[in-house]
């Protein structure tokens, strides 16, 4: 068995290496997204079966059917969000806190909305008290603590609900994952006062969140 400080040096070396060859490599371009993630411990965030593989170009699974996105993926969307100290951030989707972290380390005032109970607990264990965790459905968001500047979606949705955009200033930021015909793509957009729109700029693996689904046609 790997003692705890060969375990500790051992993700240290790991991370060192997603930042150089998965992050530096493939667009994460922030120098302060890619600081930040050079210093959170993304094992502190995924169940104890997972943390060897904490740093891995995939998603992780983190219990009844969902999964932690690829670091890549949150690292591109964290570059997108164009985060500044002291912005209000709402990420959905917290999973067990990692995306949250990261955010507050690049000096944001975060909340972190999940729905689950289990990943729920983990985050505000986790981040310890750095954030506030919300508890409850993804898709309704925080309208507590809105508006928000950024609004950081980390994974992939087929649409996102009207409610949740408006609780994102006139002005701010969305990022999120999409599903579009069973492909995930990457996807940006700024609310204005004429309305919403999202444009794709990275197709990479993205974990897909629950609750998010477009209404099914009839069929026969």
């Amino acid at each position: 068995m790997m003692n705890a400080t060969a375990e500790t040096h051992g993700h240290e070396a790991a991370r060192a290496a997603m930042v150089v060859s998965q992050l530096r490599t493939s667009g994460v371009s922030d120098a302060r997204v890619v600081a930040a993630m050079a210093q959170v411990e993304r094992e502190a965030f995924l169940p104890e079966s997972q943390r060897a593989l904490a740093y891995r170009d995939r998603a992780l699974p983190l219990g009844n059917g969902r999964m932690q996105n690829p670091p890549l993926a949150t690292g591109l969307l964290l570059t997108e969000a164009k985060i500044a100290p002291g912005d209000k951030v709402l990420i959905v989707g917290a999973a067990g806190g990692y995306a949250a972290a990261v955010a507050a380390r690049l000096g944001a005032v975060v909340t972190a909305v999940e729905e689950d109970a289990a990943l729920a607990t983990t985050a505000r264990s986790a981040l310890d008290g750095v954030v506030e965790t919300v508890e409850g459905p993804l898709a309704a968001g925080a309208a507590a603590n809105a508006p928000y500047d950024v609004l950081l979606i980390d994974g992939a949705v087929e649409q996102i609900p009207t409610a949740l955009v408006e609780q994102v200033r006139i002005g701010g930021h969305v990022v999120t994952g999409v599903i579009d015909r069973g492909v995930t793509r990457l996807a940006t957009g700024v609310r204005t006062e004429g309305g919403f729109g999202l444009t794709s700029f990275a197709d990479v693996e993205c974990a897909p969140l629950p609750g998010f689904d477009k209404p099914r046609g009839f069929q026969f």
